[in-house]
């Protein structure tokens, strides 16, 4: 998996599990990865260590992992919206009317 692949990942997990972090995990990964602040500028922000953050970051991305091994609810979001694209290419208008709808569920 490269670089782009892995951030894309984290950052989806990220909106699956973000429920359960605490705001300072919350506010750590959100300043590194939408903000997009380097280490260093997120360790100025808080005045901590780059250390710190660093291994902020690594433990909450092993965190986000760890939920999706035990729950799979990402993997079964994707599995779900795939099943859900292959209706649509022959479905009927109604039938597309309640796949909306099933879409419009999770949101």
């Amino acid at each position: 998996m490269d670089s782009l692949d892995r951030m894309l990942r984290t950052t989806l997990l990220y909106d699956t599990y973000k429920s359960l972090l605490t705001e300072k995990q919350k506010t750590y990964f959100e300043d590194y990865y939408f903000d997009n602040l380097s280490i260093s500028e997120v360790a100025n922000k808080y005045n901590v260590s780059r250390n710190a953050i660093h291994s902020q970051l690594s433990l909450l991305v092993d965190e986000l992992e760890s939920y999706e091994k035990k729950l799979a609810l990402l993997a079964k979001d994707e599995r779900r919206s795939a099943i859900i694209e292959e209706l649509k290419k022959n479905a009927k208008e109604e039938e597309l009317t309640l796949l909306k709808k099933l879409e419009e569920v999770d949101v």
